[in-house]
């Protein structure tokens, strides 16, 4: 039997004309009833892209020249832009891109029952750049360019994007990015490092180095020599998340790194590997906002879901009577405890449990609560939804990275007695087409 042979592309870029974008930011134009998916396009430009691929239904492409620009089309910050992944809304001015935002949650909203809040708050708005302290950098030998890169991959294939800094990323990893490509470089064991986790907390940096083998004293002395140079903690994972050990400042203590949440005088402690929020300032009044919102008294109990390593939970238990953070992760029920006693509150307890099921019945949900938060992950919360109503909670805060999610699990929430009173989004994440937001939810009735 014959292989089928595949359709071969155009050598020349085409004319599209946009007229709106994706949930993922890349222009839509329309030929012959064929949708195109063109990276680096705006509503109402044209265009001339070219040609990455063809399927039966779309096509995608990629912008050569702009022919009519958008008043929304601004120049990129950042000289990658075009080409890196790891932003793809560099080239929209920041209105636009909070825009682009808010209908993405209106539309969600709209598609889930046509739900809509009784009032959409003002944005909460964040700088562009340097905001970055979370982050996975691949690292990649190309033999054709006897070089190792460093960075995210390019938009639309596996390839490590060639940059020599990064614009977004916290400055004490960003302007390091050329250094550490020639560290990685200079090593025994530069092709067996696939990756770098990055993590930044106020006051200390550190990278974690995928190492696939063991290193050489001459590899980690080298390693360690870069940590003092740069002010850096230096880690190594030879096999799973549980391996990870610092090599440099000597362990002495649990390896941490910490923020300040000066506004609750909070000191909050992370491993490097924990999930923290990306973007510093937005947490902080991200924070606050949820407070406000859930309006906290001394005579409240508070339950707080997916609460990680207490970044909610500990500033609720500075106004509440009682606060109880539920996690399904074991290891962070761990750390929000630590950070519970490196803060003295003794109004406030951490559990695991699996969230995915009926909890109501579990010892520390006995007493029921008057106020809820849930921040749960990109999946959303949909059986943990069907089980609030039995705390009968005033308020519910919903902290979301998916609005879709956030719109499904509020049909839940609006069919089991309670109202969508307030929505908005966050710009946690400024650049990319990632939608944080938060909700509140009333009990009718009360």
């Amino acid at each position: 039997m014959s292989r089928r042979r595949r359709k071969s592309l155009p050598t020349e870029p085409v004319h599209c004309r946009i007229e709106t974008l994706s949930h993922d930011g890349r222009g839509i134009a329309r030929e012959d009833g064929k949708a195109r998916f063109v990276d680096g396009a705006l509503p109402g430009e044209s265009v001339m892209a070219r040609m990455l691929s063809s399927r039966s239904k779309f096509d995608e492409l990629r912008t050569v020249e702009v022919l009519e620009a958008s008043p929304e089309r601004v120049s990129p910050p950042c000289e990658y832009a075009d080409l890196c992944g790891g932003c793809s809304l560099q080239h929209m001015g920041p209105d636009a891109q909070i825009r682009f935002k808010e209908a993405t949650l209106k539309e969600q909203f709209a598609h889930f029952g046509g739900i809509e809040p009784q009032r959409w708050v003002e944005p909460m708005r964040s700088e562009g750049l340097a905001y970055r302290r979370k982050a996975r950098l691949g690292v990649r030998f190309v033999k054709a360019r006897d070089s190792v890169l460093v960075g995210f991959r390019e938009k639309r294939n596996s390839f490590l994007t060639d940059i020599d800094r990064c614009a977004v990323l916290d400055p004490r990893i960003g302007e390091k990015i050329t250094p550490l490509r020639e560290l990685l470089f200079s090593l025994e064991a530069f092709q067996r490092i696939p990756q770098v986790e990055v993590a930044c907390g106020d006051d200390e940096a550190a990278m974690v180095f995928r190492n696939m083998d063991s290193l050489s004293d001459q590899d980690r002395d080298a390693l360690i020599a870069f940590g003092q140079a740069h002010d850096l903690h230096i880690y190594l994972q030879p096999k799973g998340p549980d391996t990870v050990h610092r090599i440099w400042p000597e362990p002495d203590g649990p390896e941490r790194l910490g923020y300040r949440l000066n506004g609750h005088d909070l000191k909050m402690q992370f491993h490097p590997m924990d999930f923290t929020q990306v973007n510093a300032d937005i947490n902080r009044r991200m924070i606050d906002q949820a407070l406000e919102w859930l309006d906290v008294g001394p005579g409240d109990r508070v339950l707080d879901l997916f609460c990680g390593l207490g970044n909610f939970t500990l500033p609720l238990a500075r106004r509440a009577g009682a606060v109880v953070g539920v996690e399904g992760d074991d290891s962070m029920v761990v750390r929000g405890r630590e950070n519970a006693e490196l803060n003295r509150l003794e109004n406030v307890r951490f559990h695991g449990a699996n969230l995915q099921g009926d909890f109501t019945a579990e010892p520390w949900a006995a007493e029921g609560f008057d106020r809820i938060l849930i921040d749960p992950p990109r999946s959303g919360a949909r059986e943990v939804c069907e089980y609030l109503t039995a705390f009968g909670a005033r308020k519910i805060v919903y902290v979301s990275c998916n609005p879709a999610t956030l719109a499904r699990d509020a049909g839940v929430l609006t069919s089991n007695g309670y109202r969508l009173v307030q929505a908005g989004v966050m710009d946690m994440f400024p650049h990319t087409t990632h939608v944080e937001s938060m909700a509140l939810f009333e009990r009718v009735g009360k």
